[in-house]
């Protein structure tokens, strides 16, 4: 199933089944245990020395934030196969670049789609990310970061990432 929403950001299926699954297990079995874990903290006493009670409550807002987050991004994301390996730069490619000079490695896209992995993520829509989209393996640009400077990139590769 391949569903495309424009204006969010780029998912694998796999991504996308992730962190429906996330979603699915926070807003149902997640909510379930925290209200179980304050309701059991409440039946302790005081609840102005109760510190169960109040990391239980801090926790369920984690959860409803969590939650919101991955409603917003899942109404809003575009999922779809991971892009051609053609060396051209979209979302959902893992760039090496020389960036002023530096060589970097990153994940373009969201950071959604990297997982835990340990890996930098840039945003299609940043600055960097707006201005490669589309040049392939050896050309060299150049474009204006948000500090006014002109910085000088040049594409060493882009692949499909793995992840």
């Amino acid at each position: 199933m391949t569903t495309t929403h424009h204006g969010g950001a780029w998912l694998t299926q796999e991504a996308y089944d992730r962190l429906k699954a996330e979603l699915d297990h926070l807003s149902g079995a997640g909510r379930h245990e925290i209200v179980e874990r304050i309701e059991a903290a409440r039946q302790e006493g005081d609840l102005k020395e109760n510190g169960g009670y109040h990391a239980a409550k801090e926790e369920q807002g984690k959860i409803e934030a969590r939650i919101r987050q991955l409603q917003e991004l899942l109404r809003n994301a575009q999922v779809g196969e991971k892009p051609a390996d053609d060396g051209v730069v979209e979302p959902g490619m893992l760039v090496a670049a020389k960036i002023a000079g530096e060589e970097e490695r990153f994940l373009l896209g969201s950071r959604e789609i990297a997982g835990d992995a340990e890996i930098d993520v840039f945003s299609e829509k940043s600055p960097l990310g707006a201005a490669i989209i589309g040049h392939k393996q050896g050309e060299k640009l150049s474009y204006t970061a948000p500090n006014g400077k002109e910085i000088q990139v040049e594409i060493i590769s882009a692949t499909p990432y793995a992840g």
